[in-house]
């Protein structure tokens, strides 16, 4: 039998941002048959969104960058045909859900592209059905989506491209603002689509958690932007897997918890990429609590402090039980807890005619770093927001730091406590990434010399000293977050506050950042982030807020917390796999 012929060819490309002194990604040659999932890897920066974008026509139609090599979608060349001709062989999901999002009515978006190939109504209308309810957002196909949750215009977004039955789908990064349920409802989704074997799925994730029972391949670029391993997902990282951490690219969990077992002395072969994977060489190499050595995380049972945080329905600190010997700790912990630098008062929070927010109560001890966490639609953003005054609270419901967020003045508050948005571009008003970084000193009337200094180090600490003259907007995804996080950083506010921190970012710089805020942490910074990587959560937070429709279910000390994997449950959310396979086997968070 004659090979199918490949929904995507790619060859020789090399892809060159306008301002950009080298392309990346760079003489990248490939291939994509029907029923193929693969999942691209690289380290941020290596060209992996850039690469998407031109496999639809947008580059080098829409996209200001310069084109060498061919890409062929469904045997036409993207270069000669325009995006809405190649909208029914190539269908997208962005990065950032917001950028395609044009109409006014869920149903209305999902529709807008069926519509737009002239298909009879009862065709458009059976794959805007099947679309939304494969990612359960059918019963909300009257609201707009600007009343969706970040999650939600994520699954949205998704639909869209679902219901454009294009033999091939491509997706940047599609389950990063999900929660674990999401997650499993979109991954299913797209098994569906592969499943009868005529098309296939280019995924750029950094979940490889929830994707390593999906991919079937994996192709990996270098920083330069150059394919160096392309092969069955599973061979590739196992074969490779210390250069990759090297590389800076994501592995599972599992894979890099067993990579540290193995700098232990343990024989883990071969490497596991799934936690049940772990589970079973765990229990055949006989490894527990007494035979390895566990670093735990600061929100490890070595944390110092207490549940730093109270409930609205009295919930917090709820790990503990009041007549237990932890219960007394907890009340002696209460009597010496520092006061707190944050605290919230029945904060209640409406979004046009809709209460987010009911009644919260909430304090943050000073140098803690509280994570809160909370299914899609809980209300984590508005709270974050709200306790940084970026959505102002109503007066005398939050202190922060001595002040009102309600009533400070912008410059005042700026003062006291740094913003980093979910969406890094809503926060750029500069020209170049160094006057970005440069405009929070200015305001401050800081000294030229003074300001050149702190943004050169700046830029050195974060990588981007090649891209101090670059539009902000033209940096990558990752590029873009590191940006951000900087310039809230730059003005040396007290607290941090940061929406999903670690979107976009490679496996490398995204341990960076988490070590820089843990070196802020122990300077005395008080770090406050929204987050739906609850392993992320148990290796590096304090405290944990736990939110589930928009009131705070249970609030407290990480360890506490994460004992009690019913909490989560009950809220939304399931204690990571691979944490479940660690405290069964007696180790803390191996990090």
């Amino acid at each position: 039998m004659r090979p199918s012929a490949p929904l995507l060819s790619v060859r020789e490309l090399s892809l060159t941002h306008a301002d950009a002194a080298h392309p990346s990604p760079r003489d990248v040659t490939f291939d994509i048959g029907p029923g193929e999932v693969v999942l691209l890897l690289g380290p941020s920066g290596s060209g992996k969104s850039t690469l998407t974008l031109a496999l639809n026509g947008l580059i080098p139609h829409a996209l200001p960058a310069t084109m060498v090599g061919t890409v062929e979608a469904g045997g036409i060349d993207t270069a000669a045909a325009q995006p809405a001709a190649l909208s029914t062989h190539v269908a997208m999901v962005f990065q950032d859900p917001d950028s395609q999002i044009v109409t006014g009515t869920v149903y209305d978006e999902v529709a807008f592209g069926p519509e737009n190939l002239l298909l009879a109504l009862d065709v458009v209308r059976g794959r805007v059905e099947a679309a939304l309810r494969r990612v359960g957002l059918w019963d909300r196909r009257d609201e707009n989506p600007d009343h969706l949750s970040g999650g939600g215009r994520q699954r949205l977004a998704i639909a869209c491209a679902l219901a454009m039955d294009s033999p091939l789908i491509v997706l940047d990064e599609p389950t990063a603002n999900l929660d674990p349920q999401g997650i499993d409802d979109v991954y299913a989704a797209l098994a569906d689509v592969v499943a009868a074997g005529d098309r296939a799925i280019l995924l750029v994730e950094h979940n490889l958690d929830a994707a390593m029972d999906f991919v079937t391949r994996t192709i990996v670029l270098d920083r330069d932007g150059r394919v160096v391993f392309d092969g069955p997902a599973g061979e590739i990282i196992r074969a490779h897997a210390d250069e990759l951490v090297e590389m800076g690219v994501w592995l599972p969990a599992a894979t890099l918890a067993a990579l540290r077992l193995r700098e232990q002395g343990f024989a883990l072969d071969p490497l596991p990429l799934t936690p049940q994977a772990l589970a079973v060489v765990l229990e055949r190499e006989g490894v527990s609590s007494r035979s390895a050595r566990s670093t735990g995380s600061t929100g490890s049972a070595g944390s110092a402090g207490s549940a730093g945080s109270a409930g609205s329905a009295g919930s917090a600190g709820s790990a503990t039980d009041e007549g237990s010997d932890e219960g007394s700790d907890a009340k002696r912990a209460d009597a010496s807890r520092p006061e707190p630098i944050i605290r919230a008062r029945g904060l209640t929070v409406r979004r046009r005619r809709t209460e987010i927010l009911h009644g919260i109560d909430l304090d943050l001890e000073p140098g803690s770093l509280t994570a809160i966490v909370g299914a899609n639609g809980a209300g984590k953003t508005t709270l974050i927001q709200a306790l940084a005054g970026v959505v102002p609270p109503p007066r005398g419901q939050v202190s922060v730091d001595g002040i009102d967020p309600g009533t400070a003045s912008p410059r005042d508050l700026a003062a006291r406590i740094g913003f980093v948005f979910q969406n890094p571009e809503h926060q750029f008003i500069a020209h170049t990434v160094f006057d970005e970084l440069a405009h929070g000193l200015r305001l401050r009337h800081v000294p030229d010399a003074e300001i050149a200094a702190r943004v050169e180090e700046m830029l050195a600490r974060f990588g981007l000293e090649h891209k101090a003259d670059v539009h902000p907007f033209l940096l990558s995804g990752g590029e873009k977050r590191r940006l951000s996080v900087g310039t809230a950083l730059i003005t040396r506010p007290r607290v941090l506050a940061l929406d999903e921190p670690t979107f976009g970012q490679d496996r490398a710089r995204a341990a960076e950042l988490l070590d820089l805020l843990q070196n802020l942490r122990a300077e005395g910074t008080t770090i406050v982030i929204v987050t739906h990587d609850l392993q992320l959560v148990a290796e590096h937070s304090t405290h944990v807020v736990l939110l589930a429709g928009g009131q705070v279910r249970a609030a407290g000390a990480t360890a506490a917390l994460f004992r009690d994997q019913q909490l989560f449950a009950d809220a939304g959310l399931r204690v990571p796999a691979l944490q479940r396979v660690l405290v069964s086997a007696g180790l803390e968070v191996i990090r």
